[in-house]
Order: C-alpha cells, then structure tokens, then sequence
C-alpha cells in the first residue's frame, strides 16, 4: 500500500509545482503587457524626481584646475586649493537645494548663489586657463535655481559676463567657448529641469481631477442608492402591514396587496440597475402615479395637481426625485391622512409643493433648516428625540428600540409630535445639493397650518441641468 501511495503523492506534488508554475508565468505576462501598454500610452510614471546628484558629474569640468594646482603650474597652490574647496561646497550646497522649491526661493540660497559668482570670479580673474570652465558650472547652479519669466534673461547677463571675464584673461577666441558654454548650461538646465517639474505638477493634477471625479461618481451612486432604496423599501413596508391586516378578513385584498410588492420590487431591481450603469432618467408623471400608489396603500388621500407649460426631461427628474423623497417621508414619518402634491410651472421657473396633514410641529421652536436630526434631538433634551428618519423627520422608538409610525403600537400621535423636525438628513440633504448645483433650491419644515411641506424652486430656461450633483 506504501509503494503505491508514494508515486500518486509525487505525480500530485508534480501537479501542484506544475500549475504555481503556470500562475506565475501569467502574472509575468500580464505585469509585462500592463507595462508595455503604459509605454505605449504615454501614462506610465515618470520615474524618480531629479534630484543634486545629477549635476555632480559635471564638477570634472574643472578637473583642468585641479590638475593644474597638482602640477605646481599655479601661481600660490593653497589660495587655488582654498579657492577649489570654496568653488565646490558653494556649488554643491546651491545644487542640491535648488530641487527644493522652498530652500531655493529663499534669501540664504540667492546669498550662496552670489558668493558662488563672486568665487568663480575671483579664480577666473586671476588663474585664467583651465579656471574660466567654473563659469559653465555656474550656468549650471544658476539654470537650477532660476525658474520662470527671470532665467532667461539671467543667463543672457551670465553669458555676456562670463565671455567679458574670458576675454580679459584669455583674449576672444576662449572668451566666445566660454561664453557659449555657459548659455547652454545655464538655458538648458533650466529647460530641462522646468520641464520635468512642470510634467510632474500635471501629472498630480490629473490624478487629483481622477480622485474628485471618483468621489464625485461615489456621491452620485450613494444618493441615488438611497432615493431607490428608501422610497422602495418604505412601500414595500407599507403594502406588507396592508396585506398582514387584510388576510384574516378579505383573502383577495391580501394577495392584490403582495402582487403590488411583487411589483415595486421588481421595478426597483430595474432601477437599481440602471442607477449602477448611470443611466437612469427619471420622470414626473411615473413618480407621481408611483406616489399615488404609496399614498393609497398607506391610508393617506393622495391629491395632485399640475398646472403650466410642458418640461425638460431634466427638469422632470429632478423634480421625480423630489416627489420620491417626500412622500416617503408623509409615508414613514408623518402619520398623515392626506397629502397635495403641486406642481405649477411658469415662464421663467417651477415649483413642486409636497404638503401633508400630519404631525408638524416642534416643541420650543424648529431648529435652523440645516441642522440635523441627531443635532435638533439632542437639543430637545428627551432621550428618544435623538431617533430620526434618514430624512430628517422625527419617529419614536417603540418598547422593543424599533421605530414605530401609523397605527404601530408603542407610542401614539400625541406623543410623535414634538419630534417632527424640519430636514437636515440625508434624502433632503442631498436634494438640497442637486436642485443647488441646477440654480434652483429646496425648503422644508412644519407647516403653519400643522402638518410638514416641503417646496422645490427649479429655472425653466436654462439649457443644461445637473442631475448628479
């Protein structure tokens, strides 16, 4: 039994090697296509920031001084050799900090970069020779440091002083080399390192555009989510209470009732879907014969009117969502039994009236239209007035701790209506921003006639709404 155990335990040690094999060789395909497809897009990244060690290899351009000093060809070797320890610390110190948008800007850096001129100046004028190639270097620490409208004319200044220096020294011919080294230096260090600065600014840019775009679309799906969800749920809630009173007594109302559920939740996987895919456009007179359904299921007489001219889609939808979140807010919260729904459209604007007859005052005064629920509950001073609806309209707790509304037992209409608050949750809220980001606005709170109403204001005339916030 050990002999034949054995060869099928190798065969499936084989196996598994075999296959971790073909894993890995797949991750490797794909980590080379992702980057050859970056290349060929041009996104990839950019690489290390440059920093002061690229420009250190150019300090062997004055290897011909060094040597000279090591030869003994120079005129008093220890103020060349002081002279080669200043040039290099100067050049070294203004270099490195140069890539360092703060340290370059300030006084101390610009007083370094003159001592480096002043450095350079003193070797050319009285070394000459191989002492005049300091003054690319210069152009070098000069372009590093200098960024902007300022670079080119300073180095136009720095080649005309360089050449004159040169010239003193060294006659025209070595005065035009040194001059034109040091235009390069100066104009193309500039040039390149803005470049890369500027490349790399862009390329922050871009990914903070991604990152407000990402939480832009997050915002949009949330809010949709919760308009969906909240209005379909809250019928779905209401519809099963009918269909629980209405079976022990009319069978066939009942099942009318769960036909009705059946139906709102398959409309609402429709609408899910087509929130998830951004292309969801909602309509008034679907929300509106929608609101009417909700109403009726939920014992409060539905009264609509709409008068004036016809309106854009997004207009409409707008408006929809406003329709959907109020009443199911008159459905969840409000205990009414009858609510008006307006909708009155002139020339210039629209405007949507939602008001019901239910539970709408406030104890002590309502709190500001921005507060929000959590704020205005503990404000009240109760320990149950700080459980609200995601709307922002108060409901009590029941015995158990579960919100209780209409004909539930555990606390009475009496006792919901001092915690009827006005918006500040998430469903007003977020409308609040949408109709603000089309130039229209929402207000709601408690009625002065007893009951909540809530009233959108959307322009008519404008070409383009914003439906997504």
């Amino acid at each position: 039994m050990t002999g034949w155990r054995g060869p099928r335990n190798r065969g499936a040690v084989r196996q598994g090697a075999m296959e971790r094999w073909r894993v890995r060789r797949e991750c490797s395909r794909t980590a080379r296509r992702a980057r050859r497809e970056g290349a060929k897009s041009g996104v990839g990244h950019p690489g290390p920031a440059p920093t002061g060690f690229s420009l250190l290899p150019w300090l062997l351009l004055g290897m011909g001084a060094f040597s000279n000093v090591i030869q003994g060809d120079t005129p008093n070797p220890w103020i060349g050799v002081l002279g080669l320890l200043a040039f290099n610390s100067l050049y070294v110190h203004v270099t490195f900090r140069a890539f360092d948008r703060a340290k370059r800007e300030s006084v101390s850096h610009r007083v370094a970069l003159g001592l480096l001129g002043l450095v350079t100046t003193g070797l050319a004028l009285g070394y000459g020779g191989n002492w005049l190639m300091f003054f690319p270097l210069l152009g070098l620490a000069t372009g590093a440091t200098l960024r902007g409208p300022w670079v080119g004319r300073a180095g136009l200044l720095l080649t005309l002083y360089a050449g004159a220096i040169s010239w003193l020294r060294a006659g025209w011919d070595e005065a035009t080399g040194i001059a034109y080294a040091t235009f390069l230096s100066s104009m193309v260090t500039a040039a390149i390192l803005g470049l890369s600065e500027a490349v790399r600014e862009l390329r922050a840019a871009r990914e903070e555009l991604a990152r407000r775009a990402v939480e832009k679309e997050r915002l949009r799906f949330s809010r949709d989510l919760h308009d969906l969800l909240g209005h379909t749920l809250s019928v779905v809630v209401v519809k099963s209470e009918a269909a629980r009173r209405l079976a022990s007594r009319d069978l066939d109302a009942a099942l009318t009732q769960i036909a009705d559920i059946e139906t709102v939740g398959r409309q609402a996987l429709t609408e899910i879907r087509e929130a998830v895919t951004g292309y969801r456009e909602g309509s008034l007179a679907t929300e509106l014969t929608r609101a009417r359904s909700a109403l009726s299921a939920a014992s409060v007489r539905p009264v609509v009117r709409q008068s004036g001219t016809p309106l854009t889609p997004e207009t409409e939808a707008l408006l929809g969502w406003v329709v959907r979140e109020a009443v199911t807010n008159v459905v969840r919260h409000s205990d009414a039994t009858r609510c008006e729904i307006t909708v009155e459209s002139a020339a210039e604007r629209v405007r949507l009236t939602v008001t019901d007859n239910g539970t709408g005052a406030s104890v002590g005064g309502a709190p500001d239209a921005g507060a929000s629920g959590g704020e205005s509950g503990r404000a009240s001073g109760r320990e149950d007035a700080g459980v609200f609806g995601s709307e922002g309209k108060g409901f009590s707790k029941g015995e158990g701790g579960g919100a209780s509304r209409g004909g539930d037992a555990g606390v009475t209409a009496g006792e919901r209506a001092p915690l009827r608050r006005v918006v500040g949750g998430t469903g007003l809220k977020g409308l609040t921003e949408r109709l603000a980001a089309a130039g229209g606005s929402l207000t709601a709170g408690p009625s002065p006639r007893g009951g909540f109403t809530v009233t959108a204001v959307l322009p008519v005339g404008a070409d383009e709404l914003t439906l997504t916030g």
